[in-house]
């Protein structure tokens, strides 16, 4: 079940009481929208005959006889059908400096694939010399979902990867509290850059030529940026400070360089796992090639759907791991670059529409709740005008 808002009281809930006439009872709980299966399906079809291939293959639920109840079997891929056949039209709109952009597709990387539509990419191939687009949450969620289920399904071949950072990041990576993260610290950034390189490490797996872009903060000192640039070039990975948000494309010039020099030599791209392994072992290669863990465990509940995924036969699928973006692991505390824990898998739920696997892994939700104080309470009507949007 999905719903396009935040309800804390939905996350767990008992549906089909009152009869026969109202279905049969049962636990459940309600996704957000942008975790959903349909949200993964409009964003990893090709077409409109892939986007009905998809949806046919929704498994909606089990039959008396163990197999798999889909769409198809349910009549309604047609209503869905009509439902996106607007929707998975990629959505034009422009830059303010009026670059032709795509906003298509929202799947959050913490509990979804988080990639933008294959259809706005392909396009945006077609129509540019350049397309950039954004996988969310550095390496371990964005650019690994990016890499081994987007571009292994679309046949995509990043020419480049740009990895961004910021000294904010890398001194809270350093244990520095949230509210201080602005104040010039050098010692925090320097414990905190071992962040950076684990992303590095990870990026380097997969094959491009790799930029990191520093998106510049006015509270950033020059002897901060110059630990950063320099720590890179001891890499032997490109860096630019990017200020795109104050100046626009001009503030952008630096790293649009360095993009363009890294994709000068355009590389075989490399997956975490081979497409025939099982769903435990792409989830093991990474949770220790990716995570930095040492292995796995699998809930009772987990391996209660691991038996039913092969009995079903979607054993081999991809997998996508709904995990904490706050850390390379699973715990949002274990800052930096954690070594050698235990991944717990709690859940393996099967998105057979999407083609993936989703693992939910540590205390993630998939439906997140409002914030301590909502956006809400600060809304309201001031002599005829709505205040409090921005």
């Amino acid at each position: 079940r999905v719903v396009d808002l935040n309800d804390r009281m939905l996350r767990n809930i008992v549906s089909g009481l009152g009869g026969p006439a109202n279905g049969i009872p049962t636990e459940t709980g309600f996704d957000i929208t942008v975790a959903s299966e349909l949200m993964a399906v409009l964003c990893l079809a090709s077409d409109q005959e892939d986007l009905r291939r998809r949806i046919d293959a929704l498994v909606v639920g089990i039959k008396r006889d163990g197999s798999a109840y889909t769409c198809k079997e349910l009549g309604a891929t047609g209503a869905l059908m009509a439902l996106l056949l607007e929707a998975i039209k990629p959505n034009l709109v422009q830059t303010l400096e009026g670059i032709l952009a795509f906003v298509h597709g929202g799947p959050f990387a913490n509990i979804a694939h988080g990639c933008n539509s294959v259809m706005a990419t392909k396009a945006a191939l077609s129509l540019g010399d350049w397309a950039i687009t954004e996988a969310g949450f550095g390496s371990d969620l964005g650019a690994e979902k990016f890499i081994n289920i987007k571009c292994r399904m679309a046949g995509l071949n990043p020419a480049a990867i740009v990895i961004v950072t910021s000294t904010k990041a890398l001194k809270w990576h350093g244990n520095v509290p949230l509210p201080e993260i602005g104040k010039p610290n050098v010692e925090a950034l320097k414990a905190g850059i071992c962040n950076l390189d684990a992303h590095l490490d990870n990026l380097s797996q997969f094959g491009p030529n790799i930029v990191v872009s520093l998106n510049h903060f006015h509270t950033d000192t020059e002897k901060e940026i110059e630990i950063i640039r320099a720590h890179c070039a001891a890499r032997g990975v490109r860096f630019a400070v990017c200020d795109g948000f104050v100046d626009g494309g001009k503030g952008a010039m630096e790293l649009a360089k360095q993009v363009m020099e890294a994709a000068e030599e355009v590389k075989p791209l490399n997956f975490s796992y081979e497409a025939d392994d099982d769903v435990v072992t792409k989830i093991e290669k990474l949770a220790t090639k990716v995570y930095g863990a040492a292995g796995i465990e699998l809930a009772p509940a987990a391996q209660k759907d691991l038996k039913q995924l092969q009995e079903l036969g979607f054993d081999k699928l991809p997998v996508c791991v709904a995990k904490t973006p706050y850390s390379l692991s699973h715990e949002p505390k274990l800052l930096g670059a954690p070594k050698g824990f235990t991944l717990p898998v709690q859940r393996l739920i099967l998105n057979a529409g999407a083609g993936f696997v989703v693992a939910t892994t540590g205390a993630i939700m998939r439906m997140p709740g409002l914030p301590k104080s909502p956006a809400a309470l600060r809304i309201d009507v001031v002599d005829g005008k709505i205040v409090g949007l921005s």
